[in-house]
C-alpha cells in the first residue's frame, strides 16, 4: 500500500502521522534491533525536549559525528520537532578538519559515536562554542549517555510551527579546494524531495523494506532515510558497507530496495559467491554520485535481476535534478550514459562559459533549476552569489543533451584535461577501458606533458590473477574511443582511494605527479 504523502505538512510529521496510523509497524532496523513509528516517535519528542532543555533555539545547529545507527533518526527527527538543525559531520575527516566544521556551523551541542570519543576530547579547546557532547554509545566519564539523556526528558511533541524557508539539515560539500561549505537545506526543500523523488521511481510502499547503507554525513544517506520512513516502509540501517553483509541482507531480511553508489554495485558482483543468493525479492537498485561503466550496469542487471533507476542531484540541489528510469536500462534504448531527464518541477540547462544555453551535443557546465536547491552556503554570500544565479545553480559538471532531451555527464568540469586544446573527459575514458576482462577497476586522471600540456594516465586495478600489460589497455581502449583520449601510459595499484560514497579522490592519484608545480594544470 503506498502512503500518502499529502497528510505530511512539514518534515517533523514525519513520525507523527504514521505513529499515528500504524504505529506498532516496524520503521527501522539495526542489526536485528527494530524500533516501531510509535516507539520511534516517542524518542524523537523526548529528544527535541533534551535539545531545547539545552537552549538550542530554532535555528540552531546541531551536531552529529558517527557511523550509521538507528539512533540517529531519533537525533534528526528530534531536532527536526525543536526546529533545531542537524549538520553531518563527515567522521573520515581529520580533528581539525572536524573542528572547522563544528566552528563554522557554530554547533554548541554535539552528538558522537564511541569511536570519534578521543578527536573530540582533543579538538574541545578549538572549539569555543560547543557547551553540550552527548554521548552516543554511553561509557564516557564526562559526557551523559545518549539513552539515559533522551529518556530523562518528556516524551511530549512540542508541536512548534515549522516554517518553509525553516533550515533543517546543513550538510558539508566535499571541499575538494579550500575548506568544505555549510549547504542549507530547508524544510520546503526537503518536503519537495518528497513530493518529486518518488514521482521519479523511489516510491516505497509500506511492505517494502529498504536498505539504509549511505553515510548520513551524505545526501543520499538522509535521503534514503527519510524516504523510507516518510513513505512508511521498514528500513534496515547498515552501519558500514560490507558487500557479503549487502548480499545477505538482500536475501535474508527480503531488501526490495537499495540505494548504492556505482562502487558499491561493482564490488557487490564481483563477490565470488555472488550467484549463490537469492534476490527474489529484490525489485530495484537505484544509483549515483558518480558515473557507472557500462560493464558494471549490465552485468548487475543480470545478476541480481531486478530494474535500475539513476538518480542524478548535488548537496545543492538536495540530491534531486535528473533520473534514468528502469526502461531506459534497456541497452537497445541506447540511453546507459545518459543520467535521464529532469526531476519533476525542475528545469536543466547546459551554458557556456557565458552563460548561454547550448544546443544538443554541446559540452558546456549543467545548470539546475528547482524547488530543492539549497537556500544558500551557511555564511558564504559570495560563495552562494557565484554558484547561483537568478535562482539557477551552476553545477560544475560537464555534460551535453542528446536530440531527446536526454542529459549526459561527461565529468566534473575541474576533473576535465586539457591535452593540446583538446577537452578530454575522465569517466569517457574510463568507460572504454573499464571493458577489459583484467581490469577491477580504473580511474583516469591528467598528469603534465612538456608537449602537451597534459597527458591521458590511467590508473588500473588488476582483477585477481590477471596478467593484464598496459599495452593490451591501451589497445583496448583504441577500439572504443578517440586516439586523442587514450591514455599516454598506464599505472597498477592495489586499490583506488575512495570517500565513503564511492568517488574516486582524484587529487589523491594526481598529487605525486603534480608535485613541486605551481599549478595542478600545466
Amino acid at each position: 500500500m503506498l502512503f500518502d504523502l499529502t497528510k505530511l505538512t512539514s518534515v517533523a510529521d514525519i513520525s507523527r502521522v504514521h505513529a499515528k496510523e500504524r504505529g506498532d509497524a516496524v520503521a527501522l532496523d539495526f542489526g536485528g534491533k527494530l524500533t516501531t513509528f510509535g516507539a520511534l516517535d516517542e524518542q524523537t519528542s523526548r529528544v527535541a525536549q533534551g535539545l531545547i532543555g539545552l537552549g538550542q533555539k530554532p535555528g540552531a545547529r546541531v551536531g552529529y559525528l558517527g557511523k550509521n545507527t538507528d539512533a540517529y533518526f531519533d537525533v534528526l527527527l528530534g531536532a527536526f520537532k525543536a526546529r533545531a538543525v542537524i549538520v553531518g559531520v563527515n567522521w573520515r575527516l581529520a580533528a581539525p578538519e572536524i573542528a572547522y566544521v563544528l566552528n563554522d556551523a557554530g554547533c554548541e551541542a554535539l552528538f558522537v559515536a564511541r569511536e570519534f570519543y578521543a578527536i573530540v576530547q582533543s579538538i574541545l579547546p578549538q572549539c569555543p562554542r560547543l557547551k553540550h557532547v552527548i554521548a552516543m554509545d554511553g561509557g564516557h566519564t564526562d559526557w551523559p549517555a545518549f539513552t539515559d539523556w533522551r529518556d530523562r526528558h518528556e516524551a511530549k511533541d512540542p508541536m512548534l510551527a515549522i516554517a518553509p524557508d525553516d533550515d533543517v539539515i546543513q550538510l558539508y560539500t566535499s571541499g575538494t579546494t579550500g575548506h568544505p561549505k555549510g549547504v542549507q537545506l530547508t524544510n520546503a526543500n526537503y518536503m519537495a524531495v518528497l513530493d518529486c523523488v518518488p514521482k521519479m521511481g523511489l516510491n516505497y510502499d509500506t511492505d517494502d523494506v529498504v536498505l539504509i547503507a549511505m553515510p548520513f554525513f551524505h545526501v543520499a544517506g538522509v535521503n534514503i532515510g527519510l524516504l523510507s520512513l516518510a513513505q512508511g516502509a521498514r528500513g534496515i540501517v547498515l552501519g558500514e558497507i560490507d558487500p557479503q553483509v549487502i548480499l545477505k541482507l538482500f536475501q535474508d531480511e527480503g531488501v526490495t530496495h537499495a540505494f548504492l553508489v556505482p562502487a558499491i554495485i561493482m564490488f557487490l558482483i564481483q563477490q565470488p559467491n555472488v550467484r549463490e543468493f537469492d534476490f527474489s525479492r529484490l525489485k530495484n537498485i537505484s544509483y549515483g554520485a558518480s558515473p557507472i561503466a557500462d560493464e558494471v550496469l549490465l552485468k548487475a542487471q543480470e545478476i541480481l535481476g531486478c530494474t535500475f533507476l539513476q538518480v542524478y542531484g548535488l548537496t545543492e540541489t538536495s540530491g534531486a535534478g535528473t533520473y534514468l528510469p528502469p526502461e531506459d536500462h534497456d541497452p537497445a534504448r541506447g540511453k546507459l550514459r545518459a543520467c535521464g531527464k529532469p526531476a519533476p518541477g525542475h528545469e536543466i540547462r547546459v551554458l557556456n562559459e557565458a552563460g548561454d544555453a547550448l544546443g544538443p551535443r554541446e559540452v558546456g557546465e549543467i545548470a539546475i533549476k528547482g524547488p530543492t536547491l539549497m537556500k544558500a552556503y551557511w555564511n558564504k554570500a559570495e560563495a552562494t552569489a557565484k554558484a547561483i544565479s537568478e535562482s539557477w545553480f551552476r553545477t560544475g559538471d560537464a555534460g551535453y543533451f542528446d536530440e531527446d532531451g536526454y542529459l549526459y555527464i561527461h565529468d566534473r568540469v575541474k576533473d576535465m584535461i586539457v591535452s593540446g586544446g583538446e577537452n578530454i573527459y575522465p569517466a569517457e575514458v574510463e568507460n572504454a577501458i573499464f571493458g577489459h576482462p583484467g581490469v577491477a577497476d580504473v580511474a583516469v586522471i591528467g598528469v603534465p606533458d612538456d608537449k602537451w600540456g597534459e597527458a591521458v594516465r590511467a590508473i588500473v586495478v588488476k582483477k585477481p590473477d590477471a596478467t593484464v600489460t598496459s599495452q593490451e589497455i591501451i589497445a583496448f581502449a583504441r577500439e572504443r574511443i578517440a586516439g586523442y583520449k587514450l591514455p599516454k601510459a598506464v599505472d597498477f595499484i592495489a586499490a583506488l582511494p575512495r570517500n565513503p560514497t564511492g568517488k574516486v579522490l582524484r587529487r589523491e592519484l594526481r598529487q605525486p605527479y603534480w608535485e613541486g608545480r605551481d599549478r595542478q594544470v600545466n
